[in-house]
Formats: C-alpha cells, sequence, structure tokens
C-alpha cells in the first residue's frame, strides 16, 4: 500500500493531508494550536477520528504516544544514538518497530525484527514536507503513518 504525507504550507499549526497511491485524500491531522504540548489528531476521509498523537511533556528524548479509541495503542520514542537516527515504536506485545535511516532527509525504513515493513521517501523538490510512505497489504496503515508524522514532528519542529 502507499500513502502520501504532505504537509500543508500556509499552516501555523501541524497540519498533513495524507492521499492514497490514486491520489485521493484519504486522512487529516491536524494540532490543536493552543494544547499544552502538542495534541495531534488523525482523522479518516469521513471526518472520524482514528487515532491522537500526545508529546509527553517532561522526557528526556522526543516521546510521543498514539492514542486508538482512547487506550494508548504505542510509544514512538527518539532513541539516543551517536551516528545513526532510529526511532522505537512500542506497541502492546511483541510486535514492536524500530525506524532507522536519514530521518532529516526523510529517507528511513520501519523493520520489525529482521522485516522491512515500510519505507518512507522524501519527494523532492517540495514547499512544505512531502513524502510517500510504502508499506506491506498486513501492516497497520494508521499505526505507521502516526509514527512518520511523530518522526517528522520530533527531527523537523524547530524548523517550521
Amino acid at each position: 500500500m502507499r500513502y502520501q504525507l504532505r504537509q500543508r504550507f500556509w499552516s501555523l499549526t501541524a497540519r498533513f493531508a495524507i492521499a492514497n497511491d490514486r491520489a485521493e485524500e484519504v486522512a487529516t491531522v491536524d494540532s490543536e494550536p493552543f494544547s499544552l504540548g502538542t495534541r495531534l489528531s488523525l482523522k479518516d476521509a469521513r471526518g472520524v477520528e482514528r487515532a491522537v498523537i500526545n508529546r509527553r511533556l517532561l522526557s528526556w528524548q522526543p516521546t510521543y504516544e498514539l492514542f486508538r479509541d482512547g487506550a494508548l495503542a504505542a510509544v514512538v520514542h527518539k532513541q539516543f544514538t551517536l551516528f545513526r537516527c532510529a526511532f522505537t515504536i512500542d506497541v502492546p506485545g511483541p510486535d514492536d518497530l524500530v525506524a532507522t535511516g536519514s530521518m532529516l532527509d526523510h529517507e528511513y525504513v520501519f523493520t520489525r525484527g529482521d522485516r522491512a515493513v515500510a519505507h518512507v521517501t522524501k519527494a523532492w523538490p517540495a514547499l512544505a514536507d512531502c513524502y510517500g510512505v510504502e508499506l506491506l497489504p498486513d501492516e497497520d496503515a494508521i499505526l505507521i503513518l502516526a509514527s512518520a508524522i511523530v518522526i517528522d514532528m520530533a527531527c523537523h519542529d524547530g524548523k517550521r
């Protein structure tokens, strides 16, 4: 499955549009401008909230929590590394993901164990962040897309 994440260029807050491989907008992500910390809402094309992303305020490395139907679904945490950038996506149970690669250039891979499950690639040139996400058909699209947005927020928040 292929998706395109596009940051809305003329926005004071973090706003993204998510399109499928037929260029149909299937979801939007909007932040609340006056919330304490960062809170984003991922809504499908009908406006139904599918996930909420909250940034933990008191954490040493950027850490975000992903909620679905009011329950914690994953914690996305930037790992401390010297020579590469990596994020852990901690989900309940044994299915944790790791994202590694060049986060600043939006060229990275999500892996579960030794298996690559999704690839993120920056679209060049673009006025705003725009990148493709290709994931295996049996993967949780909302989890991968929300995690890619978190990585964008953690790596580029000061550059907006």
